[in-house]
Protein backbone atom coordinates (compact mmCIF):
# COMPACT_ATOMS: atom_id res chain seq x y z
CA UNK A 1 0.00 0.00 0.00
CA UNK A 2 1.73 3.40 -1.30
CA UNK A 3 -0.42 5.75 0.57
CA UNK A 4 -2.58 5.69 3.62
CA UNK A 5 -6.04 6.48 3.57
CA UNK A 6 -7.07 8.99 5.83
CA UNK A 7 -10.47 11.67 5.68
CA UNK A 8 -9.06 15.12 6.91
CA UNK A 9 -11.40 17.18 8.55
CA UNK A 10 -11.20 20.75 6.66
CA UNK A 11 -14.22 22.48 8.93
CA UNK A 12 -12.69 26.18 9.55
CA UNK A 13 -9.43 24.93 8.56
CA UNK A 14 -7.42 27.63 6.58
CA UNK A 15 -6.22 26.04 3.54
CA UNK A 16 -4.12 27.51 0.64
CA UNK A 17 -5.48 27.08 -2.80
CA UNK A 18 -2.98 28.07 -5.45
CA UNK A 19 -4.59 29.06 -8.83
CA UNK A 20 -8.18 30.32 -9.77
CA UNK A 21 -8.69 29.25 -13.17
CA UNK A 22 -11.20 25.89 -14.36
CA UNK A 23 -8.86 23.21 -12.75
CA UNK A 24 -8.94 24.91 -9.54
CA UNK A 25 -12.49 25.70 -9.37
CA UNK A 26 -13.03 22.08 -8.96
CA UNK A 27 -10.85 22.22 -5.77
CA UNK A 28 -12.48 24.96 -4.48
CA UNK A 29 -15.78 23.24 -4.65
CA UNK A 30 -14.60 20.14 -3.35
CA UNK A 31 -12.72 22.40 -0.26
CA UNK A 32 -15.62 24.78 0.62
CA UNK A 33 -18.12 21.82 0.66
CA UNK A 34 -15.87 19.99 3.35
CA UNK A 35 -16.07 23.40 4.98
CA UNK A 36 -12.24 24.92 4.98
CA UNK A 37 -11.22 28.38 4.83
CA UNK A 38 -10.20 28.77 0.95
CA UNK A 39 -7.20 31.35 1.02
CA UNK A 40 -6.29 32.12 -2.89
CA UNK A 41 -3.03 32.95 -4.59
CA UNK A 42 -3.81 33.72 -8.24
CA UNK A 43 -2.90 36.28 -10.64
CA UNK A 44 -6.49 36.51 -11.85
CA UNK A 45 -9.89 34.98 -10.27
CA UNK A 46 -11.71 33.28 -13.03
CA UNK A 47 -16.05 34.47 -12.78
CA UNK A 48 -16.81 31.24 -10.12
CA UNK A 49 -14.08 32.69 -8.36
CA UNK A 50 -15.14 36.15 -8.22
CA UNK A 51 -18.23 35.07 -7.16
CA UNK A 52 -17.07 33.04 -4.06
CA UNK A 53 -15.11 36.59 -3.41
CA UNK A 54 -18.11 38.47 -3.39
CA UNK A 55 -20.21 36.02 -1.29
CA UNK A 56 -17.65 35.91 0.99
CA UNK A 57 -16.63 32.28 0.90
CA UNK A 58 -12.93 32.87 -0.50
CA UNK A 59 -10.00 35.30 0.60
CA UNK A 60 -7.90 36.29 -2.40
CA UNK A 61 -4.22 36.57 -0.57
CA UNK A 62 -2.50 38.22 -4.04
CA UNK A 63 -1.65 38.18 -7.45
CA UNK A 64 1.84 36.26 -6.62
CA UNK A 65 2.18 33.00 -4.64
CA UNK A 66 4.84 33.78 -1.29
CA UNK A 67 5.82 31.30 0.79
CA UNK A 68 4.86 33.10 3.67
CA UNK A 69 1.08 32.36 3.08
CA UNK A 70 1.63 28.65 4.00
CA UNK A 71 2.66 29.37 7.56
CA UNK A 72 -0.87 29.35 9.04
CA UNK A 73 -2.97 27.00 6.98
CA UNK A 74 -3.31 23.34 7.17
CA UNK A 75 -2.70 22.01 3.84
CA UNK A 76 -1.94 23.72 0.44
CA UNK A 77 -3.31 22.72 -3.40
CA UNK A 78 -1.56 24.11 -6.60
CA UNK A 79 -3.77 23.88 -9.13
CA UNK A 80 -1.93 26.11 -12.17
CA UNK A 81 -0.86 25.10 -15.59
CA UNK A 82 2.28 26.90 -14.21
CA UNK A 83 5.09 23.71 -13.74
CA UNK A 84 7.71 25.79 -12.07
CA UNK A 85 4.99 27.43 -10.02
CA UNK A 86 3.42 24.50 -8.55
CA UNK A 87 6.96 22.98 -7.71
CA UNK A 88 7.64 26.18 -6.11
CA UNK A 89 4.43 25.85 -4.47
CA UNK A 90 4.75 21.91 -3.63
CA UNK A 91 8.78 22.67 -2.45
CA UNK A 92 8.05 25.29 0.01
CA UNK A 93 4.83 23.20 1.59
CA UNK A 94 7.48 20.23 1.87
CA UNK A 95 9.95 22.81 3.71
CA UNK A 96 7.55 23.72 6.63
CA UNK A 97 6.03 19.97 6.75
CA UNK A 98 2.69 21.02 5.34
CA UNK A 99 0.87 18.33 2.73
CA UNK A 100 0.27 19.54 -0.76
CA UNK A 101 -1.17 18.35 -3.89
CA UNK A 102 -0.56 19.16 -7.05
CA UNK A 103 -3.25 18.94 -9.53
CA UNK A 104 -2.21 16.21 -12.85
CA UNK A 105 1.40 15.79 -11.01
CA UNK A 106 2.36 12.74 -8.61
CA UNK A 107 5.83 13.68 -8.37
CA UNK A 108 4.36 16.79 -6.78
CA UNK A 109 1.95 15.16 -4.02
CA UNK A 110 2.37 14.47 -0.48
CA UNK A 111 -0.90 13.74 -0.41
CA UNK A 112 -4.04 12.73 -2.79
CA UNK A 113 -7.27 13.31 -3.52
CA UNK A 114 -9.19 9.96 -4.24
CA UNK A 115 -12.40 9.37 -6.37
CA UNK A 116 -15.57 9.91 -3.50
CA UNK A 117 -18.76 8.35 -2.98
CA UNK A 118 -20.62 10.68 -1.17
CA UNK A 119 -23.47 9.59 1.38
CA UNK A 120 -23.03 11.88 3.86
CA UNK A 121 -21.94 11.01 6.92
CA UNK A 122 -20.97 7.98 4.68
CA UNK A 123 -18.14 8.33 2.59
CA UNK A 124 -16.26 6.24 0.18
CA UNK A 125 -13.03 6.91 -1.44
CA UNK A 126 -11.65 5.22 -4.19
CA UNK A 127 -7.61 5.76 -5.43
CA UNK A 128 -5.18 4.32 -7.43
CA UNK A 129 -2.35 6.17 -5.53
CA UNK A 130 -2.49 8.86 -8.16
CA UNK A 131 -1.70 6.10 -11.24
CA UNK A 132 -4.63 6.66 -12.91
CA UNK A 133 -7.22 8.79 -11.58
CA UNK A 134 -9.48 7.85 -14.67
CA UNK A 135 -9.43 3.95 -13.53
CA UNK A 136 -10.42 5.23 -9.83
CA UNK A 137 -12.92 7.19 -11.19
CA UNK A 138 -14.44 4.67 -13.35
CA UNK A 139 -14.99 2.59 -10.53
CA UNK A 140 -16.06 4.98 -7.99
CA UNK A 141 -18.87 5.10 -10.68
CA UNK A 142 -19.76 1.35 -10.49
CA UNK A 143 -19.58 1.10 -6.59
CA UNK A 144 -22.09 4.52 -6.83
CA UNK A 145 -24.98 2.39 -8.48
CA UNK A 146 -24.84 -0.32 -5.23
CA UNK A 147 -24.90 2.25 -2.65
CA UNK A 148 -28.15 3.25 -1.99
CA UNK A 149 -28.98 6.73 -1.80
CA UNK A 150 -30.40 6.78 2.09
CA UNK A 151 -27.34 5.13 3.00
CA UNK A 152 -26.54 8.35 4.99
CA UNK A 153 -29.81 8.86 6.46
CA UNK A 154 -29.54 5.40 8.05
CA UNK A 155 -25.37 6.28 9.09
CA UNK A 156 -27.39 9.98 10.48
CA UNK A 157 -29.83 7.99 12.59
CA UNK A 158 -27.57 5.39 14.10
CA UNK A 159 -24.67 8.19 15.01
CA UNK A 160 -28.13 9.98 17.22
CA UNK A 161 -28.81 6.48 18.92
CA UNK A 162 -25.23 5.44 19.22
CA UNK A 163 -24.62 6.29 23.02
CA UNK A 164 -27.80 4.67 23.91
CA UNK A 165 -26.92 1.45 21.99
CA UNK A 166 -23.74 1.02 23.97
CA UNK A 167 -25.46 1.78 27.22
CA UNK A 168 -28.29 -0.80 26.31
CA UNK A 169 -25.67 -3.52 24.84
CA UNK A 170 -21.96 -3.56 26.81
CA UNK A 171 -20.33 -6.17 24.40
CA UNK A 172 -18.46 -5.15 21.39
CA UNK A 173 -19.36 -8.01 19.24
CA UNK A 174 -23.27 -8.20 20.05
CA UNK A 175 -23.71 -4.08 19.65
CA UNK A 176 -21.97 -5.27 15.91
CA UNK A 177 -24.65 -7.80 15.55
CA UNK A 178 -27.29 -5.45 16.40
CA UNK A 179 -26.40 -3.14 14.32
CA UNK A 180 -26.09 -5.43 11.29
CA UNK A 181 -29.53 -7.07 12.04
CA UNK A 182 -30.90 -3.38 11.74
CA UNK A 183 -29.38 -2.89 8.82
CA UNK A 184 -30.62 -5.17 7.21
CA UNK A 185 -34.17 -5.01 8.39
CA UNK A 186 -37.14 -2.87 8.14
CA UNK A 187 -35.20 0.17 9.47
CA UNK A 188 -33.45 0.51 6.49
CA UNK A 189 -37.03 0.32 4.30
CA UNK A 190 -38.64 3.13 6.52
CA UNK A 191 -35.03 5.31 6.13
CA UNK A 192 -35.63 5.03 2.40
CA UNK A 193 -39.30 6.22 2.60
CA UNK A 194 -38.25 9.51 4.29
CA UNK A 195 -39.70 8.38 7.54
CA UNK A 196 -37.49 8.92 10.17
CA UNK A 197 -39.96 8.66 13.24
CA UNK A 198 -41.44 4.74 12.03
CA UNK A 199 -37.42 4.11 11.40
CA UNK A 200 -36.19 5.74 14.97
CA UNK A 201 -39.22 3.62 16.33
CA UNK A 202 -38.15 0.57 14.51
CA UNK A 203 -34.49 0.56 15.77
CA UNK A 204 -36.14 1.43 19.62
CA UNK A 205 -38.47 -1.40 19.44
CA UNK A 206 -35.26 -3.97 17.81
CA UNK A 207 -33.20 -2.29 21.03
CA UNK A 208 -35.86 -3.10 23.73
CA UNK A 209 -36.23 -7.23 22.61
CA UNK A 210 -32.70 -7.15 21.95
CA UNK A 211 -31.34 -11.10 23.16
CA UNK A 212 -27.44 -11.87 22.84
CA UNK A 213 -26.98 -14.57 19.99
CA UNK A 214 -25.11 -17.80 20.61
CA UNK A 215 -21.71 -18.14 18.75
CA UNK A 216 -21.26 -20.20 15.97
CA UNK A 217 -18.26 -21.90 14.26
CA UNK A 218 -17.95 -21.33 10.06
CA UNK A 219 -15.38 -23.96 8.63
CA UNK A 220 -13.95 -22.09 5.46
CA UNK A 221 -11.97 -23.26 2.77
CA UNK A 222 -9.46 -20.72 1.75
CA UNK A 223 -8.58 -22.26 -1.27
CA UNK A 224 -4.89 -22.97 -2.66
CA UNK A 225 -3.15 -19.58 -1.84
CA UNK A 226 -5.15 -17.17 -4.75
CA UNK A 227 -7.50 -14.82 -3.33
CA UNK A 228 -9.58 -14.62 -6.52
CA UNK A 229 -10.70 -18.59 -5.22
CA UNK A 230 -12.44 -17.61 -2.56
CA UNK A 231 -16.26 -18.35 -2.55
CA UNK A 232 -18.57 -15.21 -1.44
CA UNK A 233 -19.50 -17.57 1.42
CA UNK A 234 -16.03 -17.48 2.12
CA UNK A 235 -14.97 -14.30 1.80
CA UNK A 236 -18.87 -12.92 4.30
CA UNK A 237 -17.74 -15.25 7.00
CA UNK A 238 -14.10 -13.97 6.85
CA UNK A 239 -15.62 -10.07 7.16
CA UNK A 240 -18.07 -11.11 9.39
CA UNK A 241 -15.88 -12.88 11.91
CA UNK A 242 -14.83 -12.14 15.30
CA UNK A 243 -12.21 -14.37 15.69
CA UNK A 244 -10.13 -16.60 12.77
CA UNK A 245 -8.15 -19.35 13.26
CA UNK A 246 -6.28 -19.81 10.63
CA UNK A 247 -3.92 -22.13 9.15
CA UNK A 248 0.11 -21.55 8.01
CA UNK A 249 -0.91 -21.95 4.25
CA UNK A 250 -3.73 -19.41 4.30
CA UNK A 251 -2.14 -16.56 1.96
CA UNK A 252 -1.31 -12.57 3.13
CA UNK A 253 -3.66 -11.73 0.31
CA UNK A 254 -6.58 -13.54 1.65
CA UNK A 255 -5.62 -12.80 5.51
CA UNK A 256 -5.64 -8.99 4.27
CA UNK A 257 -9.42 -9.68 3.40
CA UNK A 258 -10.42 -10.63 7.31
CA UNK A 259 -12.16 -7.84 8.88
CA UNK A 260 -9.77 -5.51 10.48
CA UNK A 261 -10.83 -5.36 13.99
CA UNK A 262 -11.36 -9.13 13.99
CA UNK A 263 -8.61 -11.38 16.18
CA UNK A 264 -6.76 -13.31 14.42
CA UNK A 265 -5.06 -16.57 15.80
CA UNK A 266 -2.49 -18.46 13.75
CA UNK A 267 -3.06 -22.55 14.57
CA UNK A 268 -1.19 -23.70 11.32
CA UNK A 269 1.25 -26.26 10.47
CA UNK A 270 4.38 -27.24 8.78
CA UNK A 271 6.57 -30.22 8.31
CA UNK A 272 9.15 -29.96 10.49
CA UNK A 273 7.93 -26.61 12.20
CA UNK A 274 6.38 -26.12 15.55
CA UNK A 275 2.40 -25.91 15.51
CA UNK A 276 -0.27 -25.65 18.06
CA UNK A 277 -2.10 -29.03 18.66
CA UNK A 278 -5.36 -30.21 16.83
CA UNK A 279 -6.69 -30.98 20.65
CA UNK A 280 -5.56 -27.20 21.33
CA UNK A 281 -7.63 -25.83 18.24
CA UNK A 282 -10.42 -27.72 18.97
CA UNK A 283 -10.66 -26.65 22.75
CA UNK A 284 -10.50 -23.04 21.26
CA UNK A 285 -13.12 -23.27 18.43
CA UNK A 286 -15.52 -24.26 21.51
CA UNK A 287 -14.51 -21.91 23.88
CA UNK A 288 -14.35 -19.00 21.46
CA UNK A 289 -18.30 -20.02 20.63
CA UNK A 290 -19.53 -20.53 24.08
CA UNK A 291 -18.39 -16.94 24.91
CA UNK A 292 -21.04 -15.60 21.84
CA UNK A 293 -18.49 -15.03 18.85
CA UNK A 294 -18.60 -15.69 15.62
CA UNK A 295 -15.41 -17.72 14.86
CA UNK A 296 -13.84 -18.96 11.49
CA UNK A 297 -11.39 -21.52 11.62
CA UNK A 298 -9.93 -20.80 8.25
CA UNK A 299 -8.16 -23.71 5.88
CA UNK A 300 -6.04 -23.81 3.02
CA UNK A 301 -7.60 -25.63 0.81
CA UNK A 302 -11.16 -27.17 1.15
CA UNK A 303 -11.76 -28.04 4.57
CA UNK A 304 -12.92 -32.00 3.97
CA UNK A 305 -10.16 -32.69 2.07
CA UNK A 306 -6.52 -33.76 4.15
CA UNK A 307 -8.09 -30.43 6.12
CA UNK A 308 -9.19 -32.39 9.49
CA UNK A 309 -12.53 -30.38 8.87
CA UNK A 310 -14.13 -33.82 9.93
CA UNK A 311 -12.61 -34.12 13.38
CA UNK A 312 -13.15 -30.42 13.97
CA UNK A 313 -16.77 -30.43 13.31
CA UNK A 314 -17.43 -33.75 15.12
CA UNK A 315 -15.81 -32.09 18.28
CA UNK A 316 -18.68 -29.06 17.55
CA UNK A 317 -21.19 -31.02 17.25
CA UNK A 318 -20.36 -32.99 20.63
CA UNK A 319 -20.43 -29.47 22.21
CA UNK A 320 -23.87 -28.71 20.60
CA UNK A 321 -21.89 -25.42 18.98
CA UNK A 322 -23.83 -24.45 15.67
CA UNK A 323 -21.53 -24.73 12.41
CA UNK A 324 -21.45 -24.13 8.82
CA UNK A 325 -19.35 -25.47 5.96
CA UNK A 326 -17.79 -23.31 3.44
CA UNK A 327 -16.00 -25.78 0.90
CA UNK A 328 -12.91 -24.15 -0.71
CA UNK A 329 -11.12 -25.15 -3.84
CA UNK A 330 -8.52 -27.87 -3.08
CA UNK A 331 -4.94 -27.80 -4.02
CA UNK A 332 -4.82 -30.82 -6.41
CA UNK A 333 -8.23 -28.69 -8.20
CA UNK A 334 -6.30 -25.23 -8.33
CA UNK A 335 -2.48 -26.06 -8.69
CA UNK A 336 -3.26 -29.03 -11.26
CA UNK A 337 -5.35 -26.32 -12.97
CA UNK A 338 -3.17 -23.60 -12.88
CA UNK A 339 -0.33 -25.76 -13.96
CA UNK A 340 -2.07 -26.77 -17.06
CA UNK A 341 -2.56 -30.49 -15.81
CA UNK A 342 -5.76 -31.25 -16.13
CA UNK A 343 -6.63 -34.17 -13.83
CA UNK A 344 -9.04 -36.57 -16.13
CA UNK A 345 -8.69 -36.94 -20.19
CA UNK A 346 -10.60 -38.93 -21.98
CA UNK A 347 -7.20 -40.12 -23.90
CA UNK A 348 -4.62 -40.72 -20.54
CA UNK A 349 -6.68 -40.78 -16.99
CA UNK A 350 -10.28 -41.88 -16.50
CA UNK A 351 -9.90 -41.44 -12.63
CA UNK A 352 -8.10 -39.25 -10.72
CA UNK A 353 -7.03 -40.49 -6.71
CA UNK A 354 -6.22 -38.32 -4.06
CA UNK A 355 -4.03 -39.17 -1.50
CA UNK A 356 -1.73 -37.89 1.83
CA UNK A 357 2.06 -38.25 1.54
CA UNK A 358 1.51 -39.81 5.29
CA UNK A 359 -0.07 -43.08 3.93
CA UNK A 360 0.60 -45.61 7.12
CA UNK A 361 -1.89 -45.12 9.70
CA UNK A 362 -1.88 -47.63 12.95
CA UNK A 363 0.71 -49.32 10.52
CA UNK A 364 -1.38 -50.42 8.01
CA UNK A 365 0.00 -49.73 4.03
CA UNK A 366 -2.79 -47.93 1.21
CA UNK A 367 -3.53 -50.21 -1.17
CA UNK A 368 -0.63 -49.53 -3.09
CA UNK A 369 -1.90 -51.85 -6.34
CA UNK A 370 -4.66 -49.80 -6.60
CA UNK A 371 -2.87 -46.75 -6.37
CA UNK A 372 -0.39 -47.83 -9.28
CA UNK A 373 -2.88 -48.74 -11.70
CA UNK A 374 -2.39 -47.07 -15.02
CA UNK A 375 -4.44 -44.40 -17.00
CA UNK A 376 -5.42 -42.56 -13.64
CA UNK A 377 -3.67 -39.83 -12.07
CA UNK A 378 -2.07 -39.60 -8.58
CA UNK A 379 -2.50 -36.43 -6.71
CA UNK A 380 -0.07 -36.73 -3.44
CA UNK A 381 -0.36 -33.82 -1.02
CA UNK A 382 2.19 -33.52 2.08
CA UNK A 383 4.46 -36.12 0.00
CA UNK A 384 7.35 -34.18 -0.89
CA UNK A 385 9.14 -35.87 2.24
CA UNK A 386 8.12 -39.46 1.32
CA UNK A 387 8.79 -39.23 -2.05
CA UNK A 388 11.43 -41.66 -1.60
CA UNK A 389 9.07 -44.51 -0.66
CA UNK A 390 5.95 -43.37 -2.98
CA UNK A 391 8.21 -43.87 -5.56
CA UNK A 392 9.62 -47.19 -4.46
CA UNK A 393 5.97 -48.75 -3.78
CA UNK A 394 4.35 -47.27 -6.82
CA UNK A 395 7.20 -48.66 -9.35
CA UNK A 396 7.19 -52.18 -6.91
CA UNK A 397 3.61 -52.52 -7.57
CA UNK A 398 3.74 -52.26 -11.35
CA UNK A 399 3.55 -48.19 -12.04
CA UNK A 400 6.46 -47.47 -14.92
CA UNK A 401 9.26 -45.71 -13.68
CA UNK A 402 9.05 -43.37 -16.78
CA UNK A 403 5.23 -42.42 -15.73
CA UNK A 404 5.21 -38.36 -16.08
CA UNK A 405 5.06 -36.44 -13.04
CA UNK A 406 5.01 -33.05 -11.75
CA UNK A 407 5.90 -31.08 -8.77
CA UNK A 408 3.59 -28.25 -8.31
CA UNK A 409 5.44 -25.23 -5.59
CA UNK A 410 3.45 -22.59 -3.94
CA UNK A 411 -0.01 -23.19 -6.61
CA UNK A 412 -1.72 -20.57 -8.11
CA UNK A 413 0.63 -17.66 -6.34
CA UNK A 414 2.30 -15.42 -8.21
CA UNK A 415 5.86 -17.48 -7.30
CA UNK A 416 4.21 -21.13 -8.27
CA UNK A 417 6.62 -22.85 -10.00
CA UNK A 418 6.63 -26.56 -11.71
CA UNK A 419 9.24 -29.25 -12.13
CA UNK A 420 8.30 -32.17 -14.63
CA UNK A 421 10.03 -35.52 -15.08
CA UNK A 422 9.67 -39.08 -14.53
CA UNK A 423 8.57 -41.07 -12.06
CA UNK A 424 12.19 -42.22 -11.20
CA UNK A 425 12.77 -38.46 -10.79
CA UNK A 426 10.43 -38.05 -8.22
CA UNK A 427 12.70 -38.08 -5.13
CA UNK A 428 15.27 -35.59 -6.55
CA UNK A 429 12.53 -33.23 -7.46
CA UNK A 430 11.18 -33.83 -4.45
CA UNK A 431 13.81 -32.72 -2.28
CA UNK A 432 14.42 -29.26 -4.23
CA UNK A 433 11.06 -28.37 -4.06
CA UNK A 434 9.39 -25.30 -1.80
CA UNK A 435 7.03 -25.92 0.28
CA UNK A 436 4.07 -26.65 0.08
CA UNK A 437 4.16 -28.29 -2.92
CA UNK A 438 1.84 -31.24 -4.50
CA UNK A 439 2.77 -34.08 -6.51
CA UNK A 440 1.02 -35.36 -9.28
CA UNK A 441 1.64 -38.80 -11.07
CA UNK A 442 0.39 -39.64 -14.58
CA UNK A 443 0.43 -39.51 -18.08
CA UNK A 444 -1.81 -36.25 -18.43
CA UNK A 445 1.20 -34.18 -16.93
CA UNK A 446 2.52 -34.43 -20.46
CA UNK A 447 -0.21 -32.18 -21.64
CA UNK A 448 1.22 -29.02 -19.64
CA UNK A 449 3.65 -28.36 -22.55
CA UNK A 450 0.28 -27.77 -24.91
CA UNK A 451 -2.32 -26.21 -22.03
CA UNK A 452 0.27 -24.05 -19.67
CA UNK A 453 -1.48 -20.56 -19.32
CA UNK A 454 -0.17 -19.43 -16.10
CA UNK A 455 3.49 -17.28 -15.89
CA UNK A 456 4.80 -19.99 -13.14
CA UNK A 457 8.72 -20.83 -13.43
CA UNK A 458 9.47 -24.22 -14.98
CA UNK A 459 12.05 -25.75 -13.08
CA UNK A 460 14.00 -28.22 -14.83
CA UNK A 461 14.90 -31.88 -13.80
CA UNK A 462 19.01 -32.36 -13.29
CA UNK A 463 19.97 -33.89 -16.16
CA UNK A 464 21.87 -36.96 -14.17
CA UNK A 465 18.78 -37.78 -12.04
CA UNK A 466 16.64 -37.71 -15.30
CA UNK A 467 19.20 -40.23 -17.31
Amino acid sequence: MSHYPIFADLNRRAVLLVGAGHIAERKAESLLAAGAQVRVAAEKLSPRFEEWQRQQRIIWLGKTFQTAFLDDVFLAVAATDDHELNRQVFQAAEARGKFCNTVDNLDLCSFIVPAVIDRSPIKIAVSSGGTSPVLARQWRQAIETLVPLHTGKMAAIAGAWRTRVKQAIGSTAERRRFWENLFAGRFSTFAAQGDQAAAEAELQAQLNHWQPNRGEVVLVGAGPGDAGLLTLHALQAIQAADVVLYDALVSDEIMAMVRKDADKISVGKRAGAHHVQQEATNRLLVEYANEGKRVVRLKGGDPFVFGRGGEEAQVLAEAGIPYRIVPGVTAALGATAYAGIPLTHRDSAQSALFITGHCRRNGEEPDWRTLALSNQTLVVYMGTLKAADITAKLIEHGRSADTPVAVVSNGTLPNQSVQTGRLKDLPAMAAQAERPALMVIGEVVTLRGSLRWYGDRELPTQPEQAA
